[in-house]
């Protein structure tokens, strides 16, 4: 079969109730996206309704490695794009393009680690045949611009737990609790809540840093944006399990940040999951990056928590 490359699967815009503070659209709705994405790209597949509730068969994210390339804001017209990289028996990397569609240009990639498995269990097993062939016909490669660049896409065995948490001395960044409506059609929490927590516990996390950076940056407003994360999804919390936050900085220069987030199982101290970003101080009315003064950079090396990993 002729391969054809990546197809459509998605097409909209960026609505005001999505942008955060800092005046862009919020991480988890990229998320959101690539998951509404990946139900296109299940029926570009040969697996349309995928994602219904009485599905014999279903896509699981085990990972997502996101590169945030250019801001989204308010009114922006997007689509995106999936490609597939590679299959095996029963898994796929696919390359999913979130673009700007009043400029072609790229405003985040997602290169997507799923497993066709049984949607109550979560059980895999093998892709049927006409999956290979519309693989085959969707065939991608990475570009440069999606690839990892500064965070590592090779395999690592996790860190992330309650106990390892505490004698790290991480702090608590977010806590609560997995509601009905946080949760996908077969019962599990969404991915985009994964990255939803994150986002709602860097406020506090990273309240020093950017206190620091506008106090010597005297007269510029400074915020914050992630330019890369590594998201690895380790078990699916459903409604009424609680969850809890643990964050650490991990590295910084005087441009990028490097800090990691566990999220937790508070009564059984296991990782649902485990993440690393890297992110940017951003002039907030220059819309540029703004760069850390020795001061501060001297400061951030000492919020460095040894061993902080995945």
């Amino acid at each position: 079969m002729t391969a054809s490359g990546p197809v459509e699967v998605w097409r909209g815009g960026v609505n005001t109730w999505e942008i955060d503070m800092m005046g862009h659209l919020n991480v988890r709705f990229y998320v959101a996206r690539a998951m509404e994405g990946l139900v296109g790209a299940a029926a570009a597949l040969g697996m349309a309704g995928a994602f219904k509730a009485h599905a014999a068969a279903t896509l699981i994210v085990r990972e997502h490695h996101i590169r945030f390339l250019r801001e989204a804001r308010p009114g922006a017209g997007l689509h995106m794009t999936v490609g597939v990289v590679s299959m095996d028996e029963t898994e796929a990397v696919l390359l999913q393009t979130l673009v700007h569609s009043s400029t072609g240009e790229a405003a985040a990639t997602f290169l997507t680690r799923v497993v066709h498995a049984v949607p109550a269990d979560g059980r895999p097993f093998p892709w049927p045949e006409r999956a290979h062939e519309a693989a085959a016909r969707l065939k991608v490669e990475v570009p440069s611009e999606a690839g990892p660049r500064g965070i590592s896409g090779e395999p690592f065995v996790p860190a992330a737990g309650l106990a390892r948490a505490d004698a790290l001395g991480l702090p608590c960044a977010g806590r609560g609790a997995i509601l009905p409506q946080d949760c996908d059609v077969f019962g599990r929490m969404s991915a985009e809540g994964f990255l939803g927590r994150i986002s709602d516990g860097m406020g506090g996390f990273m309240a020093p840093m950017r206190d620091a950076m506008n106090a010597a940056l005297e007269g510029k407003r400074i915020g914050g944006a992630a330019i890369e994360y590594r998201l690895v999804y380790l078990a699916w919390p459903r409604a009424g399990d609680g969850v809890e936050l643990r964050s650490g900085w991990s590295g910084a220069d005087g441009k990028v940040q490097r800090h990691n987030h566990w999220l937790l199982d508070p009564v059984t101290g296991q990782a649902w999951g485990t993440s690393e970003a890297a992110s940017v101080s951003l002039d907030l009315d220059a819309r540029k990056l703004a760069t850390a003064p020795p001061e501060v950079l001297a400061e951030m090396q000492t919020w460095l928590t040894p061993g902080m990993s995945l």
